[in-house]
């Protein structure tokens, strides 16, 4: 069974809305539509064909995407907003027959070669063609679709995941989270990016409902959203609690009756904000998740009920994944020592595109090597330490970024910070924290009051030598910060 079979296998003929909000979209609706210009993808370019999709998050997203999956072709979901050289790289690298795209954007399909598909035709008689051969691939280790991310050269990585590993996540997400078709989520996460897909993965399957919100810099829109539409769910990367928590002046006292529960991931969120939010809402579950867009989104989760007893821990695989801690020779390491986090289940990638070596390097024996350091407990829970790319070596002595941000960001005054190394002629590299505060004391005063909090809290070495305010980190879409262009 493919993927779009798997997910409206239940609710294909559903009247209620799927997508509720400001566009309304039954599931039948969309089960209709998608089948329509599947067809219409099938009779025009047969399997197997590379499709790029460029769209915020919207109907015309769904239909697309759903429909590039049953015609057992490969989508290509992009940031509509993505440079024109990288959308030319990923064009030459994975030869598209077609792009789906909002008339906005039209000045950017490479060299107008490619023939374009847009909002306002794909209810032509023309993408109308009855889906009457086949079902889509005929075999769920096909590749579904290429989710490209950025690699430690620059270089878009384009991350293959098959039907198999969209099912697999699916349903393992399903399980740990109790999704019903009560669930209610709002989406505030991109559909090209693996854990907003997730979202709308799951929540199809079970016959649930989504909020789509392409606008979370207004904070009162948020807030809005989950009480207009009685959301069920939400689901953020650390910026957005950051965000939400210290930029907000009302998301703090507002009541929310029917948000159950919120989860996390993108990034280790510092404890002190889990712990803020939790004070501040103590009747909403919060949910701490790790994933890899290598692994079609999730890795693992840490039961609600256990957060004091394993604070900072990850958790454990969601069901159907195994996890291990292993030193450089691949031998699971001890209670406490550090080690490389690998990974291994029915949701880990085929591959890179066209990245034998790439492939071969993050795949071994069956295993995803993750690059993310960690250590394991007695009990098995999972403790991340640092990214093996973003270990910063100053004076010769390894550090990690993410410990000094967790104690920057124990200062109630902060919004926001990010560490990295920068060159340095005596140490080699020496760390530089750009730090977002709110208030307005004076960037001396602010810079003492840092500089003394780490001093105070971390050994010397590891104290930053730059610290920069900034009124606001980069952050890209998908809500991670972008380094480098702080």
């Amino acid at each position: 069974m493919n993927a779009f079979d798997y997910f409206f296998e239940k609710t294909s003929q559903l009247e209620k809305p799927f997508l509720v909000g400001k566009e309304t979209l039954s599931f039948r609706e969309l089960y209709n539509s998608s089948l329509a210009l599947a067809g219409y993808l099938r009779k025009e370019f047969g399997q197997n064909k590379n499709i790029l999709l460029l769209s915020v998050n919207n109907p015309f997203f769904l239909k697309a995407y759903f429909a590039i999956l049953k015609s057992g072709n490969v989508c290509i979901p992009l940031d509509p907003n993505i440079e024109k050289d990288n959308l030319d790289y990923i064009s030459k690298l994975t030869e598209p027959v077609m792009i789906f795209m909002t008339r906005d954007i039209e000045k950017k399909i490479p060299d107008g070669k490619i023939k374009a598909i847009f909002p306002d035709t794909i209810g032509n008689e023309e993408f109308k063609s009855s889906f009457a051969e086949g079902t889509g691939t005929e075999s769920d280790e096909d590749c579904a679709e290429i989710i490209f991310t950025s690699g430690s050269t620059g270089i878009p990585k384009g991350v293959m995941i098959s039907h198999k590993n969209l099912k697999a996540n699916t349903e393992s997400i399903i399980t740990y989270l109790r999704l019903t078709e009560n669930d209610r989520m709002l989406v505030v996460l991109p559909f090209y990016y693996c854990y907003g897909l997730s979202l709308l993965h799951t929540h199809l399957r079970v016959g649930g409902s989504i909020v789509l919100n392409n606008s979370f810099i207004f904070l009162g829109s948020i807030i809005n959203n989950l009480l207009e539409y009685k959301c069920t769910g939400f689901a953020g990367v650390p910026s957005h609690y950051q965000i939400l928590l210290r930029k907000s002046d009302n998301f703090k006292t507002t009541r929310f009756p029917d948000l159950k529960y919120v989860t996390q991931a993108g990034g280790k969120l510092a404890p002190i904000f889990i712990d803020e939010f939790r004070s501040s809402h103590p009747e909403i579950t919060f949910i701490v998740m790790y994933g890899q867009t290598e692994a079609t989104a999730r890795l693992s989760y840490l039961p609600p009920e256990l957060y004091e007893a394993k604070k900072g821990s990850m958790g454990k695989g969601i069901p159907g994944v195994e996890l291990r801690v292993v030193d450089e020779k691949g031998r699971p390491v001890k209670p406490g020592e550090i080690g490389e986090v690998i990974a291994r289940g029915d949701n880990i990638m085929l591959g890179y595109f066209r990245d034998e070596e790439g492939t071969k390097n993050a795949i071994r024996n069956g295993w995803l090597y993750t690059g993310d350091l960690g250590t394991v407990d007695d009990d098995g829970y999972i403790f991340l330490t640092a990214r093996k790319k973003e270990i910063i070596k100053v004076g010769g002595k390894r550090i990690s970024p993410k410990e000094i941000e967790a104690v920057i960001l124990e200062l109630p005054e902060v919004v926001d910070c990010t560490v990295e190394g920068i060159e340095d002629q005596l140490l080699g590299e020496a760390l530089k924290a750009t730090v977002v505060m709110r208030g307005d004391n004076g960037k001396e005063l602010m810079t003492e009051r840092l500089k003394e909090h780490c001093a105070k809290h971390l050994a010397l070495y590891k104290v930053p030598q730059v610290f920069e305010l900034k009124e606001q980190l980069v952050i890209s879409a998908t809500g991670k910060k972008i380094k480098g262009k702080l």
